[in-house]
């Protein structure tokens, strides 16, 4: 399947799979020497149960970032209350370096008050601390905006924690098969189907603001490229021209979209301006030009192509122009992600008959396998580049991973039961 032709041959799938409530996550190798952290149960000071577990929600953001080592809360030697200073002699005599407390409070209606605090019990002294209003159905969100805080504040990186997933399921044996595109906060909670067919959906891609979702549908009996928003549901056909039209791409300023389209003969790259939907052809090869996508600064795109007899990235300029090659490391590179700051380039390197996520330095050249699989493919970069979530296989099912941008971090996503494919990380919500 991994190969510059997939777009034809993902119409050939026909993987029985079923959708749960959620993704599980599971850590398979972290940092060592993780920070260690302790994250205290909030206290809550209403009549009834609390209605979220927030530190416990924290405790699992951090430690499935790989850089963090919470502490089990039965290994606590105290849980100080909100305002009051963690006894830093005990947390030091337990190696642990930092201490997260909190409060969640009743407001009125549904609205509640979080309260937190970080401290540094080494330096005896609070890092940081926050109130965070929030509706009771939106207390999750609120426990990844302080996780996203706390990491920054210890790591100087901005987090991730408050993004979603995009990816594609399919549920039902054969002729009974149904596609849907589904949106999940990042840590695989909350999912939510944005649109079902019994027809393939392929390629989802975020726009910059992360209110709409590029992808391709093959509802019509061909692949035509759509474009829904996220919350609201509207939902526009862009590109249905004869032959193929796949692969969308935001550019960074959200205005156009850089698709593969074949309808001048073989598959090559295009630009559509959205306003008036107005294309420019960008590459023209007897080859087959596709998976672009937009350098930051929105002059470029780097694509796959097999001109030169194997799929290999080229970059070329939006204006059109003679592309230039940029891998020469195996048989196979294809599929590029690019880090939000345009430096690393994620991409499926193929060698030894195998299919793994590479990671080229663009400034060193540096050349980096970061995965072990044989069939891992589409990655994507997390907003803050310190992540790349991609497709891969586990037991003879398809599920999703993510590695960390140097390889020491690795996950599993993975559905009770069923697979699941084509992963986007979305940008910070806005």
């Amino acid at each position: 399947m991994i190969q510059i032709r997939h777009i034809l041959l993902l119409l050939l799938l026909g993987l029985p799979l079923t959708v749960q409530a959620a993704l599980e996550i599971r850590i398979t190798q972290g940092v060592e020497g993780a920070m260690p952290i302790a994250v205290v149960p909030f206290t809550w000071t209403g009549a009834d149960q609390a209605p979220a577990d927030l530190a416990a929600i924290i405790d699992a953001n951090l430690h499935r970032s790989g850089r963090f080592a919470p502490v089990d809360r039965q290994a606590m030697p105290q849980r100080p209350a909100p305002d009051e200073t963690p006894d830093a002699a005990l947390w030091r005599d337990r190696g642990t370096n930092y201490v997260v407390i909190g409060r969640l409070q009743p407001d009125s209606g549904d609205r509640l008050n979080v309260q937190f605090q970080l401290f540094d019990v080494a330096g005896n002294r609070q890092l940081t601390g926050y109130t965070i209003p929030v509706e009771r159905a939106h207390l999750r969100r609120a426990a990844h905006m302080i996780s996203d805080i706390i990491y920054e504040r210890l790591t100087g990186e901005r987090g991730a924690f408050d993004t979603r997933v995009a990816y594609v399921s399919v549920t039902g044996p054969g002729e009974q098969r149904r596609f849907a595109l589904q949106v999940a906060d990042a840590d695989g909670h909350n999912p939510r189907t944005i649109f079902r067919s019994p027809h393939p959906i392929l390629s989802p891609a975020w726009s910059p603001d992360g209110q709409r979702i590029a992808y391709v549908s093959f509802e019509n009996g061909r692949s035509e490229v759509f474009v829904q928003n996220v919350d609201g549901g509207e939902r526009t056909r862009l590109a249905a021209f004869e032959g193929i039209n796949s692969a969308p791409a935001w550019s960074p300023d959200g205005q156009r979209l850089a698709l593969t389209l074949s309808r001048g003969g073989a598959p090559d790259v295009h630009i559509m301006n959205l306003a008036d939907r107005t294309i420019t052809q960008i590459t023209r090869s007897r080859s087959i030009d596709t998976e672009a996508v937009w350098m930051p600064d929105g002059r470029s795109l780097i694509f796959t192509s097999d001109r030169a007899g194997q799929p290999q990235l080229y970059e070329v300029s939006v204006t059109g122009g003679q592309p230039r090659r940029l891998t020469f490391e195996g048989r196979y590179n294809g599929g590029a992600s690019l880090s939000p700051d345009g430096r690393r380039l994620a991409m499926v390197h193929g060698a030894d008959g195998r299919f793994r996520i590479a990671l080229l330095d663009r400034q060193t050249r540096l050349f980096q396998v970061l995965t072990e699989g044989r069939a891992d493919e589409s990655p994507s970069f997390a907003p803050n580049g310190s992540m790349i979530i991609y497709a891969t296989a586990e037991g003879g099912r398809g599920i999703l991973a993510a590695v960390s941008a140097d390889g020491r971090v690795h996950q599993r996503l993975v559905l009770q039961e069923g697979e699941v494919r084509e992963p986007a990380w979305s940008p910070f919500r806005q």
